[in-house]
């Protein structure tokens, strides 16, 4: 559905009010902090939410709502507001060339299938167009729009992604260039006059945001941007594209910037099981470190942890406590401290539902600032659900069109 510029206005202006006047349920940090400061005006729903198990956290992390409906009852009016603001459609859906089978070999199924649902979403009258695609990788993307007889453009900073892409596109006889340089780079502007059809596909922070940037000024005529990772940014905070987000009070930093990214589906069980006991083990660290330094605060622990070789939370514990210069103190009962690990991530997993309903209209507020910012260049925007959450939780498609 084409977004008109009053009902992109309305819609900001009430997602940005709606972040305003909520910060406090959503600008936390659960697995750090072990009081949030919502807790003391929500007592009932904290206490609820606490003594759920981990599997109700997972079972509800991408449709939060469902769980706090009946909780969240009569506390206010953020919780219909948020309903009411959140709701996309799904982007038509038109017919597309069928490609040979043997294309999508060497793909994982799930990037696939986004692709195919990409390309689904793309009007008829746009073939033909002089294609770029952003951040191309092997330019999967690219190919599937532009084969068999339209021109392509790829750009992409990763040498061996380049070399395995140009061979794809002989393969398979697409006019493609592979251009090897940095999207954010000034090399990457001296590539964009080549196309008129601009595309993106989960190119993440500054890397889709530098790409709306370019476009003033430039000859492109239309784009389709899947936006992903708001967060891996260059700034400290967001700098908004549009006139009407750069007036917006709100504030958001990359802690803020990762919330959309919250809900994931694509991890298999084992890594599921891998992510938390990790996540686990961390919190029960944390239960003891602040005892050991008699100290009542968080203390982050590399990355690198998550591939220690321990097999038990112990050892993890002593070699965290070593990296961190740590004077431990004796453990009584190992096996009860690692539990309270456990449990502390339930509360985390659980307390993180009352996030995850704002996940949306945060990820809403990005998006409509980049359309903003395009109805400002004169296109036509329409804005949707290029394919199922559970195929991909960044399932927002930007379409613009001069």
């Amino acid at each position: 559905m084409q977004q008109t510029t009053e009902q992109l206005d309305e819609r900001f202006t009430a997602l940005d009010q709606l972040l305003l006047d909520h910060q406090s349920l959503w600008h936390n940090q659960p697995f750090t902090q072990q009081t949030l400061a919502w807790e003391a005006d929500l007592p009932e729903l904290s206490a609820w939410l606490r003594a759920q198990s981990l599997e109700h956290a997972e079972q509800h992390q991408l449709e939060p709502w469902k769980a706090l409906k009946a909780p969240l009852k009569g506390s206010g009016t953020f919780f219909a507001e948020n309903i009411y603001l959140t709701p996309l459609m799904q982007l038509p859906r038109h017919p597309v060339k069928r490609l040979p089978e043997a294309m999508s070999r060497g793909i994982p199924g799930r990037k696939w299938q986004q692709i195919e649902a990409f390309a689904a979403c793309l009007p008829p009258h746009w073939q033909g167009s002089r294609w770029l695609d952003w951040c191309a990788g092997k330019g999967h993307l690219g190919r599937r729009l532009a084969w068999p007889n339209d021109c392509l453009c790829c750009i992409e900073h990763d040498a061996q992604l380049i070399k395995d892409g140009q061979q794809l596109s002989e393969q398979w006889q697409v006019q493609a260039s592979h251009q090897h340089c940095d999207a954010l780079s000034e090399q990457a502007i001296s590539h964009l006059a080549t196309s008129d059809t601009w595309t993106a596909l989960h190119a993440c922070g500054d890397l889709h945001t530098s790409l709306l940037r370019h476009t003033t000024g430039q000859g492109v005529r239309r784009l389709a941007i899947a936006p992903c990772c708001y967060n891996r940014i260059r700034a400290g905070h967001y700098q908004p594209l549009s006139a009407q987000g750069k007036a917006s009070k709100l504030r958001l930093d990359r802690t803020m910037l990762g919330l959309p990214l919250q809900a994931t589906v694509t991890a298999g069980a084992a890594e599921v099981r891998k992510r938390n006991r990790n996540m686990a083990w961390r919190l029960g660290f944390d239960l003891l470190q602040r005892q050991w330094r008699d100290v009542d605060e968080y203390l982050p622990v590399p990355s690198m942890a998550n591939r220690w070789q321990h097999d038990n939370f112990a050892g993890w514990c002593q070699a965290a406590a070593e990296l961190k210069g740590i004077e431990t103190k004796p453990v009584s009962d190992w096996r009860a401290a690692e539990q309270a690990g456990w449990q502390r991530l339930a509360e985390v997993r659980n307390l993180e539902l009352v996030q995850g309903l704002f996940r949306r209209p945060l990820e809403l507020w990005l998006l409509f600032d980049m359309a903003l910012l395009l109805q400002e260049q004169g296109f036509s925007v329409q804005l949707g659900e290029f394919c199922p959450q559970e195929l991909t939780p960044r399932n927002l498609l930007l379409l613009a069109e001069r």
